[in-house]
């Protein structure tokens, strides 16, 4: 059976939210798999620098997004969908912000949802992404499926981060993820993430409130109830392309957390001790 994978990435979600917005189950959830809780995210922690962080590998000195304005790259790289693309692997994003347009180039998505957010509307926002989301993969399952949920950081900034608002907006992205999850094809892979977190109704600054994001890989290839002790946003895109089967982009910068892995096992096998350097 093909490896696939579904990114989830919840915009502002900060790790200390899951338990007492999500609670215990949403906390579980991430422990149950290849976790974080102190994963790091690129500065300045602003949404669309981050992810193009996320999808690209590099910092944003090199990628040039600095701002929530997209424009374009002066020395191009090639971003998560358009490696993917050239792997022959079919992908799909389902998304309610409009910048993330821009994430990868026009022609390379196979599938795309979008539906605008704002305030007022972002829980049942949310909800109808992640059921589009759940559309495209019963109907098509691409290899790649990108979900991205924008109401805790709308909510963050309306009425603070780790006020009940915002926690409640948690709750509802932990509803959002189990129901995409029950009915899951077993070849997909989970990854949840954030772009970033917050700190009173704003983000961006250079400070663990900001930084600090949460992170899970959940599928047979990563081990259950393995802690990271250190991740990088810019990670990501080179262990899902791992997953996949696919090369990383030679520019990128990020590592894929699959070689730690496998460089683990293969030690432990060896030497018949646990001699990881990558594991809590």
């Amino acid at each position: 059976m093909a490896n696939k994978v579904l990114l989830i990435l919840v915009d502002g979600m900060r790790p200390d939210s899951i338990s007492l917005g999500g609670g215990n189950e949403f906390e579980a959830f991430f422990k149950s798999g290849t976790y974080s809780f102190q994963a790091r995210t690129t500065f300045p922690s602003v949404t669309l620098p981050c992810h193009m962080s996320l999808f690209h590998s590099v910092d944003p000195g090199r990628h040039g997004i600095t701002t929530n304005t997209y424009i374009p790259q002066v020395r191009p790289i090639n971003g998560l969908v358009e490696v993917l693309t050239a792997g022959k692997k079919t992908t799909a994003f389902a998304y309610n912000w409009e910048q993330l347009r821009d994430l990868d180039r026009p022609g390379n998505l196979e599938y795309s949802w979008f539906e605008r957010q704002h305030l007022e509307t972002a829980l049942s926002v949310d909800e109808r992404t992640t059921a589009a989301a759940a559309k495209m993969i019963k109907e098509h399952a691409p290899d790649f499926v990108f979900l991205y949920l924008g109401g805790t950081d709308l909510w963050g900034h309306q009425c603070g981060w780790m006020s009940q608002e915002y926690l409640e907006s948690v709750k509802n992205v932990w509803e959002c993820i189990r129901q995409i999850c029950t009915d899951l094809p077993e070849a997909y892979t989970v990854i949840v993430t954030a772009d970033h977190g917050g700190h009173d109704r704003n983000h961006g600054d250079n400070i663990p409130e900001d930084m600090t994001i949460p992170v899970v890989f959940k599928g047979e290839l990563f081990p259950k109830g393995k802690e990271l002790e250190h991740f990088d946003i810019r990670d990501i895109a080179p262990t899902i392309v791992d997953i996949l089967g696919v090369e990383p982009d030679p520019e990128w910068e990020g590592h894929s957390i699959l070689t730690d892995l496998r460089e683990v096992e293969s030690m432990q096998t060896l030497t018949g001790k646990d001699t990881s350097r990558c594991w809590n």
